[in-house]
């Protein structure tokens, strides 16, 4: 099973790599694609796991800040609770809600930041 997932997780993240590197998802487009781009990738984290903003902006090929206002904007539908900070923080304002879903789906939280070397996505 575990061989399985790690496939489906695999299968996940070449096809966003491989979106990126085709030029289905480029920087300087419509930021209304830009936004689902990012939203895109964000609904391809498996629960358990989190990236940062850094990881999905170098996938969809825009800045971490970009990647924050895309979520802030439409992120609601997607599980943007899975999308920290660099250095494994939550942002102010979601902070307790965000560590308390990540918490919920297993993901190691101490000192309230994520531990990011267990659950890191994609694996690169």
């Amino acid at each position: 099973m575990a061989d399985q997932q790690q496939l489906q997780l695999t299968g996940d993240t070449d096809r966003v790599r491989a979106d990126h590197l085709t030029g289905s998802v480029r920087p300087g487009r419509d930021p209304g694609d830009v936004d689902e781009a990012v939203l895109d990738v964000v609904e391809s984290i498996p629960a358990g796991r989190v990236s940062t903003y850094g990881a999905v902006g170098r996938l969809v090929g825009v800045g971490p800040r970009r990647v924050a206002r895309a979520l802030s904007q439409g992120g609601a539908a997607v599980p943007w609770h899975r999308v920290v900070r660099a250095d494994g923080s939550a942002a102010e304002p979601v902070r307790a809600r965000q560590l308390a879903l990540l918490a919920a789906e297993g993901v190691p939280v101490r000192r309230q930041r994520v531990d990011l070397a267990a659950v890191l996505w994609p694996d690169d």
